[in-house]
């Protein structure tokens, strides 16, 4: 973003704008409250639809707030917010029952087994292409991420390629730096702009480079670095900076969907993120050890899943090898030696050899990409060649795991690094043998995408183009064990549990005072229930999918998304993006399209009035609402990570947001700080100490890069060497808070060696 403000500033909202948007959120809340209020809110309702328009704005929304608040009162005064219309009562969160799918043991055998495959996969620095990043680079603390070097992104949805805040990569945040949106009073949301970014706090990843082929027995890729014209420091390429910052994985499992666009669909298809959307998503199935077939998977309440095997696929590849397939059902005949294909009408489509590839010098195709392969373009990274990779490797060889670590303890090989386990074993307990059992192996043309299928070959290793039936199916084995693992991760020990169960003096009397505004402030309206979430699984299958918003014109909304005003909404589209496959993230206008049902698996909720192709539809900007449960440990915060503090945040709620959306609350300072407070008591000491189920294996985290903003040192390759943070092993019993946000990390100033 430049330097200069791109977005009229909030002091310059005409009253229309600022009126709509207080008779918006009013509507919603209202919307939320008793149903033996249902009656007066929808006359409400109207009164507010009525009062939009005109030009003595200003006198009447004085008048409307005056009333507003008035029957906001009334009503608040005499009713529990556990009378929501809609919403799942409030209760323990050891009294929610965690979403599983209904088809999971036709896939895992044993659910304890598959935990502990999750974990290692989650905890496995191997499983990146540099052999250092993996799923807990970016969520080591408390489920999120603390490092604040090297952690700026330019704004890249916004189109922006120039660092605002500090002008390069590698630079280490400051507390001066926040909010990105500054203004003279934060009380006001029309004082003076003293400073605005579209920057994003994100999280550090790999360096830009093309995908060759891994590596057999390496941890790390064959890659070849490629110039970054956008994360580099005096032409050295720094570790690039994801678009959005790195939501909590902890209490992730009640979500209906996930990641913060609501990308990560609640049907896993058993390959990506895409759930019904991909069409081609199809994996292979033995039937027995000498018949395969592709058959797609379909498995709800599974969005931990969905979300768990999008950072395995986004690596480049040729284009080839992630084209279209027809489904197939491939023999092994037990008479004449031949592997026979057909299509699913029994049509014979090839043949072959069951000994093909007994030599090396059969191979028709090639392990490297070819010329005729130059089109590329940045896919998804098929989940078959981190399987080969992995299933090659000892399971967390570069790291060391207490010997008393609650799920991995009784195979670790401390003090050494590593379990006394091999990945193919850790799989094949955990899931059934129809996904893992066959005599075949599946080769793959990196320049057609053609496959080959014959028995495996005894005297020679396998190249890195084929594939045993267990490193094909890779992806299906990684997303549900990495859901068996996250299910676990739920803070279900906080003082507001103990609160809600009936301990009263759990709760502070300021935390007591802050838990009443948080219900009659509005907060519960979007942050609802037990989850604090309006996105959860409870109240998403209790309220419907989609629903309409209660304001006027009644537009159609996706049930827990919203936006707040953060930031505009051209910047980051979130929900409103289109999902890769040609259609809207947005469910909303799935079904104002026809496509509900087809994408999603199920017929679209009955809407009053229903739903009409001039229905407006609520998208743009809109995204999925988190829990608060921890929320003292997981700064920086919002889906931009633009606000440091629990007290910066209260501000931006306190003030109507910065671009839109919002009331203006005007909350007293008495208030805010028991907003705070309140909110300090939804943290489980177990996160914050790290204890079971929240210990973890020894990872070495990239922490930015020797150096600064203004010069980083060269590896040789044109790449910055790395800082490494070491969060070391912890057994069930914990160990010292890892440090928070901003905080000074002890690195090791080097690359981690081999």
């Amino acid at each position: 973003m430049s330097h200069g403000l791109k977005h009229k500033p909030p002091n310059e909202l005409s009253n229309k704008e600022n009126e709509t948007v207080f008779y918006r959120f009013v509507a919603r809340f209202f919307a939320k409250l008793a149903a033996t209020f249902l009656a007066g809110i929808r006359l409400f309702t109207s009164f507010l639809a009525r009062q939009i328009g005109g030009d003595r704005l200003s006198r009447k929304l004085k008048t409307s707030i005056t009333i507003a608040l008035l029957v906001i009162f009334t009503v608040l005064t005499g009713h529990t917010v556990s009378a929501q219309v809609g919403s799942p009562p409030i209760v323990p969160l050891n009294q929610v029952s965690i979403p599983e799918p209904d088809n999971i043991g036709e896939f895992i055998r044993n659910k304890t087994a598959a935990i502990a495959l999750g974990k290692t996969l989650f905890w496995d620095m191997q499983l990146g292409t540099d052999g250092n990043v993996t799923c807990a680079t970016c969520h080591f603390k408390a489920g999120a991420d603390s490092r604040s070097k090297n952690q700026i992104n330019p704004g890249l949805k916004a189109g922006d390629r120039v660092f605002n805040l500090v002008g390069a990569p590698n630079y280490q945040l400051t507390a001066a730096d926040f909010p990105f949106h500054q203004l003279e009073d934060p009380n006001n949301i029309a004082s003076r702009v003293i400073s605005d970014s579209n920057d994003i706090a994100g999280s550090q990843g790999v360096f830009r480079a093309d995908f060759v082929d891994i590596v057999p027995g390496s941890d790390k890729d064959n890659v070849t670095p490629q110039p970054d014209d956008i994360f580099r420091v005096q032409g050295i390429n720094t570790r690039r900076v994801t678009d959005r910052h790195s939501p909590s994985v902890i209490d992730a499992v009640f979500n209906f969907r996930n990641f913060w666009d609501g990308s990560a669909q609640n049907i896993f298809n058993g390959v990506d993120r895409s759930g019904l959307r991909n069409p081609e998503a199809l994996v292979l199935q033995a039937t027995n050890r000498r018949r395969l077939r592709d058959v797609p998977v379909r498995i709800k309440n599974s969005s931990l899943a969905s979300q768990a095997v999008a950072p395995i696929t986004t690596a480049v590849e040729t284009a080839a090898e992630d084209l279209p397939i027809a489904p197939l059902v491939i023999d092994l005949s037990d008479t004449d030696n031949t592997v026979r294909v057909r299509d699913t009408n029994g049509n014979l489509v090839d043949s072959n050899s069951a000994d093909i590839a007994a030599s090396t010098d059969a191979i028709a195709e090639t392990s490297a990409t070819t010329a005729q392969s130059t089109r590329r373009r940045i896919i998804r990274r098929i989940g078959r060649k981190a399987g080969k990779k992995l299933l090659a490797l000892p399971p967390l060889a570069k790291q060391r795991v207490a010997a008393d670590d609650s799920v991995l303890g009784a195979f670790s090989k401390a003090p050494q690094p590593g379990l006394n386990k091999t990945y193919e074993q850790m799989i094949q307990e955990a899931f059934q043998p129809q996904w893992w059992d066959s005599n075949m192996v599946i080769r793959v043309n990196p320049n057609t995408g053609r496959r080959r299928f014959y028995r495996r070959p005894r005297n020679r290793p396998l190249s890195t183009i084929e594939y045993t039936l267990a490193e094909y199916n890779f992806s299906l084995f990684f997303g549900l064990a990495v859901q068996a693992y996250e299910s676990t991760l739920v803070s279900s020990q906080t003082p507001f549990d103990q609160f809600l169960a009936g301990n009263r003096s759990a709760f502070t009397p300021q935390q007591q005072q802050g838990w009443q505004l948080f219900t009659r402030r509005g907060c519960i309206g979007c942050h609802a229930s037990t989850e604090l979430t309006a996105a959860s699984f409870r109240n998403v299958s209790g309220r419907g999918r989609i629903g309409r918003a209660p304001i006027p014109g009644t537009p159609v909304e996706d049930t827990g998304f919203f936006a707040i005003g953060v930031r505009p909404p051209q910047e980051d589209v979130a929900l409103g993006a289109d999902d890769g496959f040609g259609n809207s993230l947005s469910e909303a206008r799935l079904a104002q399209q026809g496509k509900f049902s087809q994408l999603l698996g199920e017929n679209p909720p009955t809407l009053d009035p229903p739903l009409s192709p001039s229905d407006s539809i609520l998208a743009n900007g809109a995204f999925k609402t988190p829990g608060l449960r921890n929320v003292e440990l997981t700064a920086p915060y919002f889906h931009n990570g633009g606000t440091l503090t629990l007290e910066q945040v209260i501000d931006f709620y306190s003030r109507g947001g910065d671009f839109g959306g919002l009331p203006v609350l005007n909350l007293t300072t008495n208030e805010k700080q028991a907003f705070v407070a309140f909110l300090r008591g939804l943290t489980d000491e177990r996160v914050r100490f790290q204890r079971a189920p929240f210990d973890h294996p020894q990872l070495f985290v990239p922490n930015g890069h020797p150096g600064n903003q203004n010069a980083v040192v060269n590896d040789g390759k044109g790449q910055a060497t790395d800082d490494l943070l070491e969060i070391p092993a912890v057994g069930r019993n914990g160990g010292n808070p890892i440090p928070d946000f901003l905080s000074n990390f002890s690195t090791t100033g080097t690359t981690l060696s081999q």
